[in-house]
């Protein structure tokens, strides 16, 4: 009898205890495990597998428009293609959107996936649980509305950050460090999908608000180069700031320099914190006293962070002035390539994160869920930020010999409508102004962008119709966008772990995109 609550596919077809009995059956059985074992790792046996160390994945969240980036249609009508230009790469016949030339002109350092897809799926809370775990559905019994409830619990399948720690467990980087890190706001560290899941809340993601406290009504992007819907489109008086026509208080993030984790601002003089060991019997006994009361993992992810808290102070402090976050170790003209503002502050901080042996590094820019005003704002701001800031981290990492054994990925969680249209055709913004028109969300195509640690550089893989719409060409889904990182970082497909009692399921859930390695 076949059971609904597992999904076979999802784990390995024999058991290890089934497998160890029939290996000791006979020479032959003995044999034949070594032969599948071979072909295992025969499927990865590529120049590429394993060049990896570690990966900064940069998420677009809110998702970007495969138009306004890295897929424009130039000869499609202008209720299509939008209302920019493109801009010629250094790759023969390829072109990227006008606001993005730095990165056009260093088109043969890295890769596009013009064809990554989610799977039929078009909101934010789904396609990041999606995108995060590299899964193509929820878990059984989740849907849009519920996913974002922050309660999916242990039955979810885990981040592909939780991969990374768990497969990578035995090399930690040194210093206390946790083995994946997101930064730069915590806000924006609530969305499902950045958990343990299955691998349990020890493996969920450490979050790390780095940057200033935004406090606009609806913040959508970079600080300083911030943008919110509400931005007044008209009256030139009512710009941000602290004035009496300001249309929202930003002087608390008008400073660029980030907030960092420094152990020289903690008191560490305490004897229980110099105790290590006096610090875990405490928490041990605070376990023990409360465990009964605790069903839903909370306290043991409290006492995790506490844990991973201590040993970076301590660490820290042993290491003097190498604290990876102090960007004031770095030289004027470094913190200038990377752009003097939250995201080339992001970019700074990963690498040295990535040096300090930090497996994964996730940096979160805000501000691509551009219903409206998109035009304004992407071109303005958005765009030119990350075509700055994302080119200085690409220089800076090969100038350092880094970028060959460090995988950068970029994506959203969706692309964006091919037809040009408004949230809500007669939407106005806190100031009154009618909003002008965007782009909605769009599952069924989003660009990728790969760097490094293995991805053979200057290819555009897929070719998407007419409208930026659909996929003319093989489609790769979010299984494989993991499988690829897995790959790149020497995890092999016949990796498995275990959840909390014991059962087996395969770390691979697609293939790797091949044409990138």
């Amino acid at each position: 009898m076949k059971h609904n609550r597992c999904n076979d596919a999802e784990h390995i077809p024999v058991g290890r205890r089934e497998l160890l009995k029939v290996g000791g059956m006979s020479l032959i059985g003995a044999e034949m495990a070594d032969v599948m074992r071979l072909e295992a790792d025969a499927s990865t046996s590529s120049s590429t597998f394993g060049k990896a160390k570690s990966v900064v994945f940069i998420f677009q969240s809110g998702g970007p428009s495969q138009h306004e980036t890295f897929d424009p249609k130039p000869d499609a009508p202008e209720t299509i293609r939008g209302e920019y230009s493109t801009t010629q790469t250094k790759l023969p016949g390829i072109n990227f959107c006008e606001y993005l030339p730095k990165l056009a002109a260093r088109a043969d350092r890295f890769s596009i996936v013009r064809t990554m897809r989610q799977h039929f799926n078009s909101c934010h809370g789904g396609c990041n649980y999606l995108l995060n775990t590299g899964t193509t559905a929820l878990p059984r019994g989740e849907t849009n509305a519920s996913i974002v409830r922050g309660q999916i619990g242990g039955h979810a399948w885990p981040s592909i950050s939780s991969m990374i720690a768990y497969a990578k467990e035995e090399d930690r980087p040194s210093g206390g460090l946790p083995p994946v890190l997101e930064i730069p706001r915590l806000k924006n560290m609530k969305y499902p999908g950045r958990e343990g899941g299955l691998l349990g809340p020890q493996f969920d993601r450490v979050g790390l608000d780095l940057a200033p406290t935004c406090k606009a009504p609806d913040a959508g992007g970079s600080c300083p180069n911030c943008y919110s819907h509400d931005d007044p489109n008209l009256d030139p008086e009512r710009k941000p700031g602290p004035g009496p026509k300001a249309w929202w208080d930003n002087t608390s993030c008008r400073n660029p320099d980030f907030h960092l984790p420094s152990p020289g601002h903690v008191d560490i003089s305490s004897p229980v914190l110099l105790n290590r060991e006096t610090l875990r019997q405490k928490l041990d006994a605070l376990e023990k006293g409360l465990e009964q009361a605790d069903n839903t993992g909370r306290l043991a992810r409290w006492d995790l962070f506490r844990r991973q808290a201590l040993d970076f102070i301590m660490a820290s402090r042993r290491s003097g002035n190498q604290n990876p976050f102090d960007l004031t170790q770095e030289s004027d003209a470094t913190r200038k390539l990377y752009g003097r503002e939250e995201w080339g502050q992001g970019f700074l901080a990963a690498r040295r994160l990535v040096e300090a042996g930090v497996r994964m590094v996730q940096v979160t820019l805000r501000g691509w869920d551009t219903h409206q005003n998109a035009f304004r704002d992407l071109k303005n701001k958005a765009l030119p930020s990350l075509d700055h800031c994302l080119s200085g981290f690409l220089d800076d990492l090969e100038d350092r010999g880094l970028l060959d054994e460090t995988l950068v990925v970029m994506c959203g969680e969706m692309g964006r409508t091919p037809k040009v249209q408004p949230i809500s055709p007669n939407g106005r913004n806190a100031s009154g102004e009618i909003f002008t028109p965007g782009r909605d969300h769009w599952g069924h195509v989003l660009p990728c962008f790969f760097a490094g640690g293995g991805i053979q550089p200057g290819r555009v893989i897929g070719k998407t119709d007419s409208n930026a719409g659909y996929p003319q060409t093989e489609a790769y889904s979010t299984e494989d966008f993991a499988a690829t990182i897995f790959h790149c970082l020497g995890i092999g497909p016949e990796r498995e772990f275990h959840d909390s009692v014991g059962r087996p399921y395969r770390i691979y859930r697609g293939k790797p995109i091949q044409p990138l390695l």
